[in-house]
């Protein structure tokens, strides 16, 4: 049984902490900056702190010649943009300093998204601009606008909702190497790697993909029916952890609703919180006292489709967030000297000769 004071994940009663900090209270008002320097130092930085950390992110934001190349290639040979991403990081110096190779993979990988998006799109990648914050910075480079304050907002909610989540996958990974006394870009890097697959990090994008499938709110029944009867799931429903309402959509659909309501186009939101009405009635129909409710995916899909984000966006924007998680997991797993390696149990045959 790990210790850890980053993050308590209480799935019985859908509640969700971080540092302390309920994530209803924290994710919707809070800076990315601040809930980094959170994770990296256990309190909330003066305002003098998230000056200093929001202007050394700022400065390592611009990619080098070769990680740039690294990025054109792989978008022109249509290479998954967390490839980019994993092989980016993986790709930068470290500097045998935590808090500096932090801030370094911190810094670089939305830029690394956003630059990959922009050469698979026929464009030229955008320079970071060292006036915006992390959030709006990513979607500028995007874009090459700057955000609306709404659109700003959306996404550093987004960010801090998913920011660290106990020990998944991906942590556990980063947590595994750091003990080896590896350095924290390996430890990220292999982070990224077990990101990619998709029992992890891939459920945003087919829970927006079922809601474009039904069309009309009309028609959900009879699709969601069909996909229960067949035992199929419900995309963007049930979680493996809470067992009651995932406490980080509750904070997206209210993110949510705040984007669509400062003028983006409705259309998907009615549509996708009609569908949700429906899927919540059906799943009580088919899987009584299972406590199957909305999950976090559904509201990430909904709110990054929202910013204009494509779907295939969706999980390296999920690394832009986690990326502070891992590293502030990386820096307490040096506080153990002890190497991670769990148990196995031998079921293979014994006894055997050769002939």
């Amino acid at each position: 049984m790990a210790e850890t004071v980053l993050s308590d994940v209480d799935g019985e009663n859908g509640r969700l902490t971080v540092a302390g900090y309920p994530i209803e209270a924290l994710a919707p008002t809070a800076t990315f900056e601040q809930t980094a320097f959170l994770l990296w130092n256990g309190r909330l930085p003066d305002s003098a702190e998230e000056i200093a950390l929001r202007q050394r992110l700022a400065s390592l934001r611009p990619l080098n010649a070769l990680s740039l190349d690294l990025v054109r290639n792989a978008a022109r040979a249509k290479a998954p943009v967390i490839d980019s991403v994993r092989m980016v990081v993986a790709a930068l110096p470290t500097q045998g300093n935590d808090a500096s190779d932090a801030h370094a993979v911190v810094a670089a990988i939305p830029t690394i998204v956003a630059a990959h998006q922009r050469v698979a799109d026929g464009e030229e990648a955008i320079e970071p601009r060292s006036d915006l914050g992390h959030a709006a910075n990513f979607l500028y480079m995007l874009r090459g606008t700057a955000p609306s304050a709404a659109e700003a907002r959306a996404l550093e909610t987004y960010l801090n909702t998913v920011i660290d989540h106990g020990l998944n996958a991906s942590t556990f990974v980063a947590r595994a190497i750091a003990s080896t006394g590896s350095d924290l870009v390996s430890c990220l890097a292999g982070a990224v790697g077990a990101l990619k697959g998709p029992l992890h990090g891939g459920a945003p994008g087919p829970a927006l993909d079922m809601v474009i499938e039904i069309g009309q709110v009309e028609n959900a029944e009879t699709h969601m029916r069909a996909l229960l009867t067949r035992g199929e799931r419900l995309m963007g429903f049930g979680h493996r952890v809470y067992r009651t309402r995932d406490p980080r959509a509750d904070v997206l659909a209210a993110a949510a609703e705040r984007l669509y309501a400062s003028g983006v186009d409705r259309s998907l939101y009615d549509l996708a919180t009609g569908v949700e009405a429906v899927a919540l009635r059906l799943l009580e129909e088919h899987k009584p006292g299972r406590s199957l409710r909305t999950n976090v995916e559904f509201y990430t899909a909904l709110l990054l489709h929202g910013l204009g984000l494509p779907t295939a966006l969706f999980t390296p924007t999920f690394a832009v967030a986690r990326s502070v998680g891992w590293a502030a997991h990386v820096m307490e797993q040096r506080q153990s000297a002890r190497v991670i390696r769990p148990q196995s149990r031998y079921v293979g045959p014994r006894g055997l000769s050769i002939p």
